[in-house]
């Protein structure tokens, strides 16, 4: 190879990277929904629902799109005088997009009903694959404390680690971002209300397969 071919190349290849990076940073700047790419560093303790939705707006401004408001896809339990709160009352109307542009689902109803997401749509805000149930680590497990219709549970079971405020002793349901389980039946499917955990931290939470991921939603 001549000198010039090898510059030729070189300034080729560049070219083709910065247009490579020029198309993942305009499919971000439209993306509506990410996981986590990281944790709380507590377990499941994000200081509440205010933390949670803080550390969406952190990540989402580390990926471009921090100007827009965003939240947890999280409930919490009735405790006291203060009254459950329902993920999906939470994220906005849809639609929603991942940071590839795909569509996961256009509406609440379809967000809870025939969604598309699936291992390979829901990506984290770097566009990155959550590892899946045959990968190691088993990173699927997404917190959520939701029953599949996307409501809080009732009663004095624990199912949301104390509203996220609590990272040992406890539980909280997750869901599988990539759809897939131990089996077929509809919990193992379930992206957002599959099974407890065995606690709050992130020891406890690693153990069935999580690493305290969240997901996050345009509240639009």
């Amino acid at each position: 190879m001549t000198r010039s071919t090898r510059i030729t190349a070189i300034v080729t290849f560049a070219l083709l990277a910065a247009a490579s990076a020029g198309t993942a940073t305009a499919q971000q700047a439209g993306m509506s929904f990410f996981v986590t790419s990281t944790g709380s560093g507590k377990g499941a303790d994000f200081g509440g629902l205010e933390g949670a939705d803080k550390h969406c707006q952190a990540l989402a401004a580390a990926a471009g799109v921090g100007s827009k408001q965003w939240r947890a896809y999280l409930s919490t339990q009735a405790a006291g005088s203060t009254q459950a709160v329902n993920a999906k009352d939470r994220i906005g109307n849809g639609p929603w997009q991942n940071a590839n542009g795909v569509v996961i689902a256009k509406s609440v109803a379809e967000l809870h009903g025939s969604n598309n997401l699936t291992k390979q749509t829901a990506l984290t805000e770097k566009g990155a694959v959550v590892s899946g149930r045959g990968d190691t680590p088993t990173q699927h497990d997404i917190l959520t404390g939701t029953q599949p219709d996307g409501t809080a549970f009732a009663g004095a079971d624990d199912k949301t680690c104390g509203n996220w405020t609590k990272s040992g002793e406890g539980a909280a349901i997750v869901g599988h971002s990539d759809r897939t389980g131990l089996d077929t039946s509809p919990p193992a499917l379930s992206w957002n209300s599959s099974h407890p955990t065995v606690g709050c931290s992130d020891d406890a939470l690693k153990k069935t397969g999580g690493a305290g991921l969240l997901y996050c939603f345009l509240a639009n």
